[in-house]
């Protein structure tokens, strides 16, 4: 069975319903965009308002709207961060218009990301990101002025480092190195996932940031923070930027900013990078009614006393109940690493390499034999499995959900 060959016409909190009422578990909220799970009821009564009322009017009239929903996110923004823009509703735009602002800003043109990381589908977004595979097929579409450079990523040490702080953090040193000599003073920003989520759940190690921001600093580099997949309570912080003192002077938000589905982004900076004219970056249905209505209505739900707390506490359940997993099934489970509601299983073989076969049945006996909806890292070219349920999930559903998966290991 395929994720194609099953139809579903109906969602409710993290769950899933075919016309012939067969009940899934959607345990990655759709692609990590549905913070609120399926047809959260508050912001679908808000919807079917806002449709009856006015579904769409140029962005030109719709400003003070806009503002109204910045002001809500920027309030729980990192102080520094105090201004935005709302003209786009997917995170590849948005980390797009970080770039132009970046480049605007300090006239340099140079991106640097890191290996493994994924800033979006567009030619310009996949051009930047640091997964090859999504680009060979383009071969002479795909041109940009970008340096990639390796990811933190611990288990795998690129430098066969033996952890943090004691590696020096080579892997911040090599962005240096990459500015000061490969581009030569022409590296206008860089941008970087607090956690690398399509790359394998990649948590970076404490004080790596730190070095980064010193480094930008150093060399005039912008920082740009892409919390796609991040922001808005993913990690049971309302920015990840903040609880991992990231620092950055731009974040870009998408995904879960839509609560239940609906398009929505912004990208939100320092004052002194207000520096786009509206004509600059702006699109047909960027600042759209329905989409700020999901906004502020989702900031609204997000925001309120208990909320993110019940994530962070619910989080470190799920984090127990998968390292339990890692330990009964430490011969394919290599790996457990996240925080929040924000989760990945590194599956290996015998010798501890990357399993991306095995991956990719565990996913599919789940979805086909326990009714379990699972993600895999890099498009299915990857070897870790992601565990994301909304932020509406509950203990009892975390529960399920490892119960499931721990049938699912038992069987393979």
């Amino acid at each position: 069975m395929t994720t194609t060959q099953v139809q579903f016409n109906k969602g409710k909190g993290i769950r899933l319903y075919t016309p012939d009422q067969d009940e899934y578990i959607d345990a990655v909220s759709g692609t990590f965009n549905l913070a609120l799970g399926y047809s959260y009821p508050e912001l679908v009564d808000a919807l079917k308002t806002q449709l009856e009322d006015l579904i769409h009017v140029s962005s030109s009239f719709t400003g003070d709207l806009a503002q109204q929903v910045l002001d809500s996110i920027l309030a729980h923004a990192p102080a520094h961060i105090t201004t935005g823009w709302m003209r786009d509703i997917i995170g590849s735009t948005a980390n797009e218009g970080a770039v132009k602002i970046a480049n605007k800003y300090n006239g340099k043109n140079e991106v640097i990301s890191l290996s493994l990381s994924h800033h979006g589908q567009t030619l310009f977004a996949t051009a930047i990101s640091g997964n090859a595979f999504r680009r060979k097929s383009f071969p002479h579409t795909v041109v940009t002025q970008n340096g990639i450079v390796p990811a933190p990523y611990c288990y795998r040490c690129p430098f066969s480092a033996k952890g943090a702080p004691a590696c020096g953090f080579l892997c911040a040193e090599a962005i240096h190195d990459y500015a000061e000599y490969a581009a030569s003073g022409g590296v206008s920003c860089i941008i970087i996932e607090p956690i690398l989520g399509n790359g394998g759940n990649i948590v970076p190690p404490e004080g790596y940031f730190e070095r980064v921001r010193k480094i930008c600093d150093e060399l005039d580099i912008v920082l740009i923070a892409d919390e796609v997949q991040t922001g808005i309570g993913r990690t049971g912080h309302m920015f990840a930027s903040e609880y991992y003192d990231i620092k950055p002077d731009i974040i870009t938000l998408a995904k879960g900013l839509g609560g239940i589905g609906i398009p929505a982004a912004a990208i939100l900076y320092t004052s002194q990078l207000a520096v786009l004219e509206k004509f600059e970056h702006s699109y047909t249905s960027g600042g759209n009614l329905l989409s700020l209505t999901a906004s502020q209505k989702t900031m609204e739900i997000v925001s309120r006393e208990g909320f993110l707390e019940n994530v962070r506490e619910n989080g470190v359940v799920l984090g127990r109940l998968l390292n339990r997993l890692k330990e009964k099934y430490s011969d394919v489970i290599g790996d457990v690493r996240g925080i929040g509601y924000m989760w990945g299983l590194e599956i290996v073989d015998k010798d501890g390499a990357p399993d991306v076969n095995l991956t990719n049945k565990i996913i599919d006996n789940g979805l086909e034999n326990h009714h379990l909806i699972l993600r895999g890292s890099r498009y299915g070219f990857g070897n870790v499995v992601k565990v994301r349920p909304s932020l509406t999930a509950t203990v009892d559903d975390i529960e399920e959900i490892c119960a499931r998966l721990d049938k699912i290991f038992h069987e393979l």
